[in-house]
């Protein structure tokens, strides 16, 4: 058997992408990335339907908005330089402003109308005013992180943040989008990035996932920022007290893992090392060779995928290894414990090289069978729930599934001394794959994260970018949709209404763009329970496909 069919079988053959219908005649996103103009000053919506009085406060939402400076043009989605956006929802009435983060990278680049900092996937150039000697030796420098924070807006010790994946955030006013001070990691504890994706416990604690990389080899290192103790009135980013909770060695200290996310239970965080790798030579040598940094990630499932438990509250991590066939996974869904288990759901895919698919020159293609083929050969993510149990020991037998808990498909076998091998539980039936699997997915977080949970939201994903909006039941396996040609939702945010006493009563909000008609972009409000819309705030911009955003409650 040849190396790339033995590939294929083990990592399922991306049997997602064969269940999948194949896409004809998709149609042209182009318009979905593209620069606009930021609106700095709020400016009023066109209401349609009904927007419930009980919602009060910022849809704040964080993705690409400027995909160029002079004649240079950024090469990649994530490239794109961060722009702001705020719903300020009040009494029914909606209002809506942006603005560009004002991030070094961003006023760099803007100073001399060139790209003059490194992104993901786009290499800034030397200077082409420099002599030629000093052009060469710049090749050479290992080029600073960036600080263009378009992923997500977090939350430390009471005040937001926009955060990408390096070792910089932003603070931000979350009702002006005014840019404030730069924050580096590394200022405070010892870890060179971090995540986009925190959690958060109930008492007010955020906790993150980072790393570290020195003589010691690389290390995956467990954030902690404690609950907030600001003095009133006091301006300024404070993470006094942060702390290291745990290191964890990479599996290869010379291939560590790309990570975008993790789970955290009620007394356990779980990373999650995947077979999506970063060379760590090739790291080195991409300045001198003049290549971004997305061209240092590979995917080789010849790794498994390890789950690596570790005590919230104590930071000492599980000497079992539990371990399954490699996946790539990118959001998680929930994770919480129940009856000496663990229990996590997550997106997943079988192709960890879509990561890199997403730049500009694809997602322009255009129409036609050339857009087709490329959207039917990507793999498709979907809902999966693993299953660790918790008190495995030297007496655990082996060779037999230790799941008990009557509702959960999922497996995991004891195959040696310490180890276990988990396989997933699909959540979903069928129906999922008419509308290309799914991402994005949210829950109703304030109330149900780290516990036991019937819905969550997501998108669908019948194309390049999401196309529905979907509501998941695992108790049924079952979906609601919410779907129309040439609308694009965001990723959906739960709302829970007031003194809410089930699970789902609340409304999901999403923004809603077209490339169909210019300035055509809405807020959708739909019922929560019935999936059914509400309302909508129309408001004439023109808005770019967005990465994750948050709902901020006003006092």
């Amino acid at each position: 058997m040849s190396s790339t069919k033995q590939l294929n079988n083990r990592s399922g053959g991306n049997a997602s992408k064969k269940k999948c219908p194949l896409a004809m005649g998709l149609e042209d996103i182009a318009p979905l990335v593209r620069t606009v103009e930021e609106i700095p000053e709020p400016i009023t919506t066109v209401i349609k339907g009904n927007i419930p009085s009980w919602i009060n406060g910022s849809f704040l939402r964080n993705g690409p908005g400027k995909f160029e400076f002079g004649k240079d043009n950024f090469n990649h989605w994530f490239d794109g330089m961060a722009l702001m956006h705020r719903f300020y929802i009040h009494d029914g009435e909606v209002t809506y402003s942006s603005r560009f983060l004002r991030s070094d990278s961003y006023v760099r680049n803007s100073e001399k109308d060139r790209i003059v900092v490194c992104e993901f996937g786009t290499m800034a150039m030397p200077d082409p005013c420099k002599n030629f000697f000093s052009r060469f030796l710049s090749r050479f420098k290992i080029p600073k992180a960036t600080d263009n924070a378009s992923v997500n807006f977090v939350k430390y010790k009471g005040d937001y943040y926009v955060s990408t994946e390096t070792n910089y955030m932003r603070r931000v006013d979350p009702q002006s989008l005014e840019t404030k001070e730069k924050v580096d990691w590394s200022e405070y504890i010892a870890v060179n990035s971090a995540t986009a994706h925190p959690h958060y416990d109930r008492e007010g604690a955020s906790y993150n996932m980072g790393n570290s990389y020195g003589k010691g080899g690389f290390f995956y290192n467990i954030i902690r920022v404690p609950p907030p103790e600001k003095v009133a009135g006091e301006d300024k980013a404070d993470f006094s007290g942060a702390q290291v909770l745990c290191s964890i060695p990479a599996s290869d200290s010379r291939k560590p893992s790309y990570y975008h996310s993790f789970a955290m239970s009620e007394n356990y965080v779980v990373f999650i090392e995947q077979p999506i790798k970063l060379d760590l030579l090739k790291f080195m040598l991409f300045r001198i060779q003049g290549k971004s940094f997305d061209k240092v990630m590979t995917w080789e499932p010849q790794y498994d995928t390890i789950f690596h438990v570790v005590h919230r509250h104590t930071g000492e991590q599980s000497k079992v290894k539990y371990s399954a066939p490699p996946m790539f996974t990118l959001h998680q869904i929930n994770a919480y414990e129940d009856k000496g288990f663990l229990v996590m759901d997550m997106c997943c895919g079988d192709d960890g090289d879509v990561i890199g698919d997403f730049t500009l020159e694809n997602l322009r293609r255009g129409p036609g069978e050339e857009m087709d083929k490329f959207y039917n050969s990507m793999c498709r993510n979907l809902p999966r729930r693993y299953v660790l149990p918790l008190t495995v020991t030297d007496d655990t037998p082996s060779d037999q599934n230790l799941v008990t808990l009557p509702f959960c498909q999922a497996t995991a076998v004891k195959t040696g001394c310490g180890k276990v091998l988990c396989t997933h539980e699909e959540l979903y039936d069928e129906e999922l794959f008419q509308y290309g699997g799914l991402e994005f997915p949210q829950i109703n977080y304030a109330h149900y994260n780290a516990r036991p949970y019937r819905y969550y939201y997501a998108c669908g994903f019948g194309h390049l970018f999401s196309d529905s909006l979907l509501k998941m039941d695992l108790e049924t396996k079952k979906l609601k949709a919410w779907r129309h040609p040439g609308l694009f939702p965001s990723e959906p945010v739960f709302v829970p209404a007031p003194n809410a006493t089930e699970e789902d009563d609340g409304v999901v909000m999403s923004i809603i763009i077209t490339p169909r008609t210019e300035k055509s972009t809405f807020l959708l409000v739909l019922d929560a329970k019935t999936f059914t819309e509400l309302g909508r705030a129309e408001v004439p911009v023109n808005i770019p496909f967005g990465t994750h955003g948050v709902f901020n409650e006003m006092q």
